[in-house]
């Protein structure tokens, strides 16, 4: 059977408004192998990661690309991803009961440098290693202290994934090249919106406004087109006030697909227009 992110691609699926939820976010190092679910990978890791959910976060497994040692001193990052809240904290640890305790905010010395995770989880999905391991080494090649792969973000059809932290960006459908035009662009201040699923911090009806809004405008800076207001005018149609546009949007669902390579038949997809 043809991999999910080789159908996707043939069938034309909307990339954007997919980005999955995600206003806080911790990383945890660990080298592998993960299992499906990536944080079963110990009875410690599984206690962190519901430690981390119960507390409003997201929590990814993270490791360098290529192959390398186990570390005895591992790294972890609180991010937040909130507008105007936008860094990052890192830490380091020996054992993964550490994180229990480890405050889950900011410290005063977080940095905003740009983080670059590439889903590689292949036994979640084999288009997560197949696609996302290229991109993960030619980012880690030309950032190789701001790169790593992560475990499952979600989208695994849009294969190679990328989030950029600390703002929460998604990108799908990457190659090495576009991997690298899209990190250029996050430290210019922009994003390539022909590539952008979303940010993770926003609804999906926002995502789908600020699509428009950009397309519209050509206006592609990163904070460009923040959310004013929400209003639902029915059960599928939502209309979004953003700083410099308001934008209506409709709701629908895709035909059925097989959407994952490990789904175990067809399934919808939300997908968004725009209401004129």
């Amino acid at each position: 059977m043809p991999r999910c992110a080789v159908t996707a691609r043939e069938r034309g699926d909307q990339l954007f408004a997919t980005a999955a939820p995600g206003e806080r976010w911790l990383l945890v190092e660990h080298p592998g192998p993960w299992p499906r679910r990536a944080f079963e990978a110990s009875p410690e890791l599984t206690r962190v990661a519901e430690r981390a959910v119960a507390s409003g976060f997201r929590a990814v497994l993270i490791r360098r690309p290529g192959r390398s040692p186990a570390r005895e001193v591992r790294s972890y990052a609180v991010v937040d991803a909130r507008p105007g809240r936008e860094g990052i904290s890192w830490g380091t640890f020996t054992a993964e009961a550490e994180l229990l305790d480890v405050p889950l905010a900011l410290d005063p010395s977080f940095s905003d440098e740009p983080v670059h995770l590439v889903c590689a989880h292949g036994r979640h999905d084999t288009c997560c290693a197949v696609e996302g391991r290229p991109v993960a080494a030619a980012l880690a090649d030309a950032y190789p202290g701001r790169t790593w792969e992560c475990s499952h973000v979600g989208g695994d059809r849009f294969s190679a994934n990328l989030v950029l932290l600390p703002h929460g960006l998604y990108y799908g459908r990457l190659d090495p090249g576009a991997a690298l035009e899209v990190a250029a662009a996050y430290r210019a201040g922009r994003v390539v919106p022909s590539l952008l699923r979303g940010r993770s911090v926003f609804a999906p009806a926002v995502q789908a406004a600020q699509h428009y809004a950009r397309l519209e405008s050509g206006n592609d800076g990163v904070d460009a087109f923040g959310p004013l207001g929400i209003e639902a005018l029915d059960a599928s149609t939502t209309r979004v006030r953003l700083e410099g546009a308001t934008v209506t949007v409709r709701m629908g669902w895709s035909e059925p697909a097989v959407l994952t390579c490990a789904a175990g038949g067809p399934e919808v997809a939300r997908v968004f227009s725009r209401v004129q």
